[in-house]
């Protein structure tokens, strides 16, 4: 396993829409997910699409535990279904786009289909946080941002705090 970068915004690959993994499951699948895995614990997050590491397929891991102890998730080739009309604000943030939080409307239930780690079709409904995080990592993979549901302005305020902080990063390691 390796910790990979994190690529962020203005990125343009960010907004690539993301290929389906053709061919299954497979053991470079499995260690892209692991990759992915390592890489969001130590960032850390929630939850990382594959775009995110710049590989553009529909890849997603997550893990939502608030402890020490660790309950990855993996979900391939994604499919979200809307469950209710039902919307609910949550503060959402982005290891794409770092130390911006706004809230986003969404729906609050959703049915996801995928393929998990070993390759094995799942359907389950995702409520409240998992409702949430799946619908805001889905988004990466059709190459939308949590920033794009805001206003321009806030949007726009978003990438310049990311540009800035990146060029100060780079300025003090020189």
């Amino acid at each position: 396993m390796a910790i990979r970068e994190i690529i962020t915004v203005p990125d343009a690959r960010l907004k690539q829409v993301s290929k389906p993994v053709e061919g299954g499951v497979t053991d470079e699948i499995r260690a892209l997910m692991d990759d992915m895995l390592e890489t969001m614990y130590d960032a850390p997050g929630i939850g990382l699409a594959a775009i995110q590491v710049g590989v553009p397929l529909r890849v997603i891991v997550m893990d939502l535990q608030e402890n020490e102890e660790k309950n990855p998730r993996f979900f391939v080739n994604p499919e979200i279904l809307p469950l209710t009309e039902d919307t609910a604000p949550y503060e959402e943030g982005c290891l794409s786009v770092p130390d911006v939080f706004d809230e986003v409307e969404r729906p609050t239930e959703c049915r996801v289909r995928c393929l998990d780690y070993d390759g094995n079709e799942v359907e389950e409904v995702a409520k409240d946080l998992f409702a949430v995080c799946i619908q805001h990592e889905m988004d990466h993979l059709e190459g939308t941002l949590f920033i794009d549901h805001l206003s321009r302005l806030k949007r726009q305020r978003a990438v310049d705090k990311v540009k800035k902080a990146k060029r100060l990063k780079e300025k003090n390691a020189a």
